[in-house]
């Protein structure tokens, strides 16, 4: 028993030390953010979560994602069974054992740590704040008992202001030089936001390539054909246009994601909502163009 408490105590005080060091930049910090970035802002756009509080929540609960959990289970927030019925594994936490939920894939974990809040009254609060306001989130999220730690609030603060992850709050992270695009006539015309290695802009009723062209300096040809559309099309009011070719697949994040098939949508929406081509998704689904997808069937996107 002493044996198992000290080691207990040493893999503790190994934590603390490591965590310790974040007062001071940590590549490890900065890989998890980088690779996951794009996943914690698509998350607060669904769910209105903020993507720094999401970001620091998850390098945090799973040690970059280096932890035990993490690695064997995908759980990146430390989320416990608690009438899951999925997969699940055990671990020693607070007791011996103790169940944790387990994920096919990371985006899982960021997908399901959005419901896990948004579904739960204890939370409720939480969505009256702004998104901004990632210090009160942190505050609210240690209030509302997401974490026993005394601490967590603060730890959650000073790795959002050590990273600046804030900055993926307001708007996705935009690049520099795309920004001063649509700053060219003065005032911001168009929010450019970044996903999958690419840029977009969200269409506004009455759009066409020629009018985004217009604010964005790409060619409307081009537009037309990264975006796999006749350049006279009249686009729908909230289309995703992208700026660049899109990818082959969604990023690495999705890895093992499945994508359930809602009422509208189509083929190409789906290829537009992930930023890839629609070829490749017909590819990666063994299936050709002529195929009428189904309300509710599954798809890959990666």
């Amino acid at each position: 028993m002493k044996r198992y408490i000290f080691l207990l105590f040493g893999l503790f005080s190994a934590f603390l030390g490591v965590f310790a060091q974040q007062a001071v930049w940590n590549q490890r910090f900065q890989d998890y953010f980088d690779t996951y970035k794009d996943v914690a802002i698509d998350q607060m756009l669904r769910y209105h979560i903020p993507a720094s509080i999401t970001l620091a929540q998850g390098v945090l609960e799973s040690g970059a994602g280096r932890s035990e959990l993490t690695r064997r289970s995908n759980n990146h927030f430390g989320i416990k069974c608690h009438g899951w019925t999925g997969r699940k594994s055990y671990h020693d936490d607070d007791e011996l054992g103790e169940c944790f939920r387990a994920y096919d894939s990371a985006y899982e974990s960021y997908q399901d740590h959005s419901i896990f809040l948004t579904s739960s009254q204890r939370y409720s609060s939480l969505f009256r704040l702004k998104r901004t306001d990632y210090k009160g989130w942190a505050r609210g999220l240690k209030a509302c008992g997401y974490a026993t730690s005394p601490t967590y609030a603060t730890r959650l603060i000073e790795i959002i202001e050590l990273y600046k992850l804030y900055r993926y709050d307001s708007e996705h992270h935009v690049d520099k030089y795309q920004l001063e695009q649509v700053r060219h006539q003065g005032g911001i015309i168009r929010q450019v936001h970044e996903f999958n290695n690419n840029y977009y802009v969200v269409a506004k009723k009455g759009d066409t390539f020629r009018s985004i062209a217009d604010d964005t300096e790409v060619s409307y040809r081009k537009l037309a054909k990264f975006n796999e559309r006749d350049k006279n099309d009249v686009l729908e009011e909230g289309e995703y246009v992208w700026l660049q070719k899109k990818r082959r697949k969604a990023p690495k994040e999705y890895k093992g994601f499945i994508h359930y098939v809602k009422d509208g949508e189509s083929m190409y929406s789906i290829a537009q909502k992930y930023g890839i081509r629609l070829k490749n998704l017909y590819k990666m689904n063994h299936l050709t163009p002529d195929y009428r997808i189904r309300v509710g069937e599954p798809l890959r996107v990666r």
